[in-house]
């Protein structure tokens, strides 16, 4: 009914393709960052600017210099802050969450006042 060969190597593409999805999920689950926490400690556990520059999108490297990894290789954080900025016409909300939790979790929300607003803008 089934030809052998045929059925086996079916079952060797389907188990290769399995494979590699799998350890495509595994690698974006367990080795990039998902919150500020993480992201900290990639940068600041990193063993060179290269490493670091992984996790920028394709052109946006330039925004972290080597000045900038040194230093955070040379001092400790006071605090880790994850924040996310919400631009409206006329205002801008930032929104202060949980770092390193499971899930997001509010910790405070602030009106930016209108130069802070414009200097987020312009970014």
């Amino acid at each position: 009914m089934f030809r052998g060969k045929k059925k086996l190597r079916d079952i060797t593409i389907f188990l290769v393709a399995a494979l590699i999805l799998g350890g495509g999920l595994y690698y974006e689950y367990f080795f990039t960052p998902k919150n500020s926490l993480e992201l900290y400690q990639a940068i600041k556990f990193a063993d060179n600017i290269d490493e670091v520059h992984e996790l920028f999108l394709d052109g946006y490297e330039v925004n972290f210099t080597e000045e900038d990894f040194q230093y955070i290789q040379d001092h400790t954080a006071n605090r880790v802050g994850q924040f996310t900025l919400f631009e409206y016409n006329a205002k801008s909300y930032v929104i202060m969450t949980s770092p390193g939790s499971e899930k997001l979790k509010v910790l405070a929300i602030e009106e930016l006042p209108d130069e802070i607003r414009v200097f987020f803008s312009e970014l």
